[in-house]
């Protein structure tokens, strides 16, 4: 029996999904759609079907740090009613989470 990961079993079609459970030993497969064939096989293999995925080239620990603090500012500007201050953080704190995406792989 050939070892899968969960990228490589999602690309596969219906037909082919069911062939690995009859395989593995799920019953009734033939009667599932290609999600809950999927799910099957993963929990019969012990496959985590959860895509990991992991931040490259800058440092996610900081990032995160700045943007608690920039929330606390936030917060802190809602209760003094300060539109411009707060307009300027909100940015800040999308932008530091736009650069944590762009650096996720």
């Amino acid at each position: 029996m050939a070892e899968y990961t969960f990228a490589e079993l999602k690309k596969k079609n219906v037909s082919q999904l069911r062939a690995i459970a009859k395989e593995v030993g799920i019953d009734g497969s033939s009667q599932m759609n290609k999600e809950h064939v999927l799910e099957k096989i993963c929990q019969t293999l012990h496959i985590d079907m959860h895509v990991h995925h992991e931040v490259v080239g800058v440092d996610k620990a900081a990032i995160k740090k700045q943007i608690r603090e920039l929330k606390k500012e936030r917060d802190q500007y809602l209760q003094d009613k300060k539109p411009e201050e707060l307009r300027r953080v909100r940015r800040r704190i999308k932008k530091l989470k736009n650069k944590l995406r762009s650096a996720t792989v």
